[in-house]
């Protein structure tokens, strides 16, 4: 499985921009996507998630009501990224995992991804 994340860039604050991870060499019919940020000497982060296996949509705290995760049906990912701040300024990253997990908030662990695309810079400021 390869992932590719494209649409990264410079916005303003209040701003918007959409971030698409492309995801190839099998169907991913059954996976759970994800997106990450990682702020520079931090741990990544979780962003939010779309489990194509049940359906289920979850997002961090901090992104609720501004970020919407979607996919279409060429096995591509979006994070739309409404209303930014300067805080949303990070490395965002996308994975993908097809396993079965023990606990229910396995998704927010990097650790449980086993494959991951590059990152694509997002950048927020005036």
């Amino acid at each position: 499985v390869q992932l590719q994340a494209s649409g990264g860039g410079l916005v303003q604050p209040g701003g918007s921009l959409q971030l698409s991870c492309v995801v190839s060499g099998r169907t991913f019919s059954s996976y759970a996507i994800a997106w990450f940020r990682q702020y520079p000497g931090k741990e990544r982060e979780f962003v939010a998630l779309l489990n194509l296996g049940d359906g289920s949509i979850r997002y961090a705290d901090s992104v609720k009501g501004r970020f919407t995760i979607f996919n279409d049906a060429d096995n591509t990912v979006y994070l739309q990224m409404n209303r930014q701040r300067p805080e949303d300024t990070a490395l965002y990253y996308c994975a993908a995992d097809g396993r079965t997990h023990s606990y229910s908030t396995w998704y927010k662990r990097p650790e449980e991804y086993a494959y991951w695309g590059q990152g694509t810079q997002v950048t927020v400021s005036s």
